[in-house]
């Protein structure tokens, strides 16, 4: 009648492409686990968007603010926003898992250990890690850290120059353009690539893997939901960042972490959207390739449900100061192993082997990981997202929604007296 179709959104696809992918796991298990390779293409597509699409804005961010004293001042400001939102996921987490005691009538008996990788995490060797000894070698293995260490000594460097870099930073602005439009087609592939994800890991362990360990699972979602109201909310409303304008440019980003279970899934997206909102590009660009080194708050907060929960379903009592020694730890171990796989199912095994906890619990624990996963995952994601809000905010920004690619406005809010 003169009227349009409304066009379907990718956040629908995507839910749409997650039942399609649930029910072809359980009724075609064999179908579901052949459809595997169409997740991995889409996953490698979106890996090959990263290390350039980093780069290329963290260089142009850098050179465009003019100043290497506001970059570290961004930096100490995300530093301290980490940490303080780490400590009340934490907080979360002790008194979720003490009020519901998921642990609490489980058997480790015959739970078998798990085979995972050596557990390498320290302070030290963070600190090592972060700095590359190649550039293209930290490209080719999208160690984030690696590359935001490069790319800020590399914009700093065009500040230094001037003009002279001026050609270099235009290529960098060029190349940032390309690969946002490069995301945008790859994000077409992301319906197919979560029900392929979805199909094939129900096909592989059943529908039972929706629904074991229902008490820790569902321990877990209330906490994270607890974060997010209890601390990324007053976070919110303390930076004065306007949270239904948020919440609609986090959407994609979320569900697509949700649903694939990965952060670098929604990396591309994320940053796209977080500009859209009205980020600056250096903020985006810094703040949040670094929050999935130093901000993984789903994932400590899982890391602390799950080490008190093996020591319940142990029967080992522990005292609240144990818990309190435990969380400092999580605090440090958790930091920088983002890129590894089973990152966290690493670090819970090396945090119970410092308390002398049964490896048992992480078998037991790894039949539901992936599920539990995508909780946490999704988490993380929100969290770095509102972060480069929450600092944007603090450095004087009105968070104006702008496209993708435009020049960065300088705050209104910050005057010399700032500085």
């Amino acid at each position: 009648m003169g009227g349009t179709v409304k066009r379907i959104s990718l956040t629908t696809w995507i839910f749409i492409a997650m039942a399609a992918g649930i029910a072809i796991g359980h009724f075609f298990p064999e179908f579901g686990k052949d459809t595997a390779f169409l997740s991995t293409i889409f996953l490698r597509l979106i890996k090959s968007i990263i290390a350039p699409l980093l780069f290329a804005t963290l260089v142009v961010g850098i050179a465009g603010s003019g100043s290497a004293k506001a970059m570290g001042r961004i930096g100490l400001k995300a530093l301290i926003y980490f940490n303080v939102t780490t400590v009340g996921a934490l907080a979360l987490a002790l008194l979720a898992v003490n009020y519901f005691k998921p642990g609490v009538g489980v058997s480790l008996e015959g739970a078998g250990r798990a085979e995972l990788p050596e557990a390498k995490a320290s302070f030290l060797n963070v600190l090592v890690n972060a700095v590359p000894t190649s550039v293209l070698d930290a490209m080719a293995r999208n160690e984030v850290l690696q590359l935001v260490v490069f790319s800020v000594l590399f914009g700093m460097a065009c500040i230094a120059l001037g003009e002279r870099a001026q050609p270099v930073v235009g290529f960098c602005r060029s190349l940032s353009d390309v690969m946002f439009e490069y995301t945008r087609y790859v994000m077409y592939l992301a319906p197919l690539g979560v029900g392929a994800a979805i199909a094939s890991v129900v096909g592989a362990k059943g529908i039972g893997v929706l629904v074991g360990l229902g008490k820790l699972i569902g321990s877990l979602y209330i906490a994270l939901l607890g974060y997010i109201l209890f601390v990324m909310g007053p976070a919110a409303l303390l930076f004065r960042i306007p949270v239904l304008r948020f919440l609609r440019a986090a959407k994609d980003p979320y569900i697509l972490a949700f649903s694939t279970a990965s952060s670098e899934a929604a990396f591309p997206m994320a940053m796209r959207n977080m500009e859209a909102f009205g980020v600056p590009r250096h903020i985006v660009a810094f703040v949040l390739p670094t929050g999935y080194s130093f901000n993984l708050d789903g994932s400590t907060l899982y890391l602390a449900m799950a080490s008190v929960f093996v020591a319940q379903a142990a029967g080992v009592d522990m005292s609240f100061s144990q818990q309190l020694t435990m969380i400092a730890t999580l605090m440090l171990t958790s930091k920088g192993v983002a890129a590894v796989p089973r990152a966290s199912l690493v670090i819970l095994a090396a945090t119970l082997s410092t308390f002398n906890l049964p490896l048992e619990g992480v078998a037991l624990i790894l039949g539901v990981d992936t599920l539990m996963d995508m909780g946490r995952t999704s988490v993380n994601l929100l969290g770095n997202c509102l972060a480069t809000a929450a600092v944007a905010r603090w450095e004087g920004y009105d968070l104006v929604p702008q496209t993708p690619g435009e020049e960065d406005t300088p705050p209104a809010a910050l005057q010399p007296q700032q500085e």
